[in-house]
């Protein structure tokens, strides 16, 4: 290969959904549409609900906004590329633009696993050490836990887009994909260093996530016993509830994370890998506002009386 004369990229072709039917990308383009702008409106809505409401001012809820404008800026540099590549023709990104792409999901997407992380450890602190938690879980503490969490998203980020971008892409410009992921980016590189570059970068990701998954593993096997030691029903069900929106969007989470290292018979055509990164690009920020809504009794009242009331007061 390195005795071959190759054309340097400038930019790239997006052709992830180039193997669907034409007729189906417009109403891809109208499902994909609804759910970012509910995935948009269900966070802010969160959002507002949490600053409006003194009640909510606690760690659990902070961490709950900085998830939420995590998710936000997430689907915001992926969805809108992708609603406009469904209706165009012309699919192409320039390199810095798809360098920038794969930064800011890589970045905000383990952001998200951060704060996941942070939140399971909130959770923990509140059940197993309730005496000592304005202590552990100060305005500093938790300001400081945030801050780490995007901290560290930026390093993932930075070292990921690093390592890809400065292999050698020539020949073929097309990637099989809807954005700019890693497995069809490093297909398009030549030069000795790819299989380890695609390798170092997926074990820095693997590692990374599993250490999170089970940090909030451990957080909960804590929890879990502390709730089996309170002696009332009541008591047991009412510590469980505050975890429980948590814990189902942790499971959604890494439900989907893991799917896309697992190689399920049958979906190793690109339209199965587009359908499987479809789950944690648009399907996964979308539940996660829904699950908090619906799940946390303590929002899901203070959406009630903040905005419905808001909605009948108007009417009168």
């Amino acid at each position: 290969m390195l005795g071959l004369n190759y054309t340097s990229v400038s930019e790239f072709i997006l052709i992830g959904f180039s193997t669907f039917p034409q007729h189906l990308l417009p109403v891809f383009f109208l499902l994909f549409l609804l759910m970012y702008l509910f995935t948009l409106l269900g966070n802010l809505l969160i959002m507002a609900t949490v600053w409006s409401e003194r009640s909510l001012h606690t760690p659990m809820y902070l961490f709950l906004c900085a998830l939420s404008i995590s998710e936000i800026l997430y689907t915001f540099a992926i969805i809108p590329r992708m609603l406009a590549d469904l209706l165009s023709t012309d699919r192409s990104i320039s390199f810095m633009a798809c360098a920038s792409q794969m930064f800011f999901s890589f970045m905000l997407g383990f952001t998200h696993s951060f704060l996941l992380t942070v939140m399971g450890y909130d959770r923990y602190v509140a059940i197993c050490h309730p005496l000592r938690y304005n202590v552990l879980m100060s305005p500093r503490g938790c300001a400081c836990l945030v801050a780490w969490s995007w901290a560290g998203g930026l390093l993932i980020g930075l070292l990921v887009t690093s390592a890809i971008f400065h292999l050698t892409f020539c020949g073929l410009n097309k990637v099989h994909h809807f954005f700019c992921h890693v497995p069809p980016l490093v297909k398009l590189a030549c030069g000795n260093r790819v299989p380890g570059v695609a390798l170092g970068v997926g074990l820095v990701c693997s590692m990374v996530l599993l250490s999170c998954f089970l940090l909030i593993l451990l957080s909960y096997a804590f929890i879990v016993a502390a709730i089996l030691r309170i002696p009332s029903a009541e008591g047991r069900h009412k510590a469980f509830s505050t975890c429980a929106s948590h814990l189902t969007v942790v499971i959604v989470h890494y439900s989907f994370a893991s799917v896309i290292y697992v190689k399920l018979t049958g979906l190793h055509s690109q339209q199965g890998n587009i359908l499987i990164a479809i789950t944690y690009t648009i399907l996964t920020p979308f539940l996660s506002p829904i699950i908090f809504s619906l799940r946390n009794k303590e929002l899901k009242n203070a959406m009630k009386k903040t905005f419905l009331s808001k909605l009948y007061l108007s009417s009168i």
